[in-house]
């Protein structure tokens, strides 16, 4: 081969090669926003029968701006009344629908990414809640995701 064809062939094939590298082929988002439960006011208090119970979900925010708006789905609903928070604790894996047990739900949430959004789900607690202990069941759903957790909220009689 003479000179002329190899410097032919460098120039032809070293760019192919340096597009073989492991840099990124496309544009980097930053990770959307991650969203929990809830602002320790919303459980540490007692609630009464007919009154309502505002989650306010924590939202952690990336530290860069910018990238794709969360497809999740924040839900929230409060099961009892349990006798004792232990009883909570010990009901959590059970059957969620057990007899003598009520459930109110909040309408799910779908937040839609904007900075500052502050997202919140209300849970009217029935007039004809009994006393008792009642477990908040709190799940934040995405495409790719799925978490729960739980919180022990009071309900008190009226006075």
């Amino acid at each position: 081969m003479n000179a002329s064809r190899v410097r032919l062939l460098t120039c032809l094939v070293v760019p192919l090669l340096a597009a073989c590298g492991t840099g990124p082929s496309g544009p980097v988002t930053a990770a959307p926003a991650t969203y929990t439960c809830c602002e320790a006011q919303d459980v540490d208090r007692p609630y009464q029968p007919g009154q309502t119970l505002t989650v306010h979900w924590i939202v952690e925010s990336p530290d860069e701006p910018g990238g794709t708006p969360p497809q999740v789905e924040l839900t929230a609903s409060l099961t009892g009344p349990f006798a004792t928070a232990g009883e909570v604790k010990a009901a959590t894996g059970a059957d969620p629908n057990a007899p003598g047990l009520a459930t109110f739900t909040a309408a799910p949430v779908r937040p839609s990414g904007t900075p500052d959004e502050r997202p919140v789900s209300t849970i009217v607690i029935g007039p004809e809640a009994e006393p008792g202990y009642y477990n908040l069941v709190t799940s934040v759903g995405g495409d790719d995701h799925t978490g729960s957790s739980g919180s022990i909220v009071r309900v008190v009689p009226k006075p």
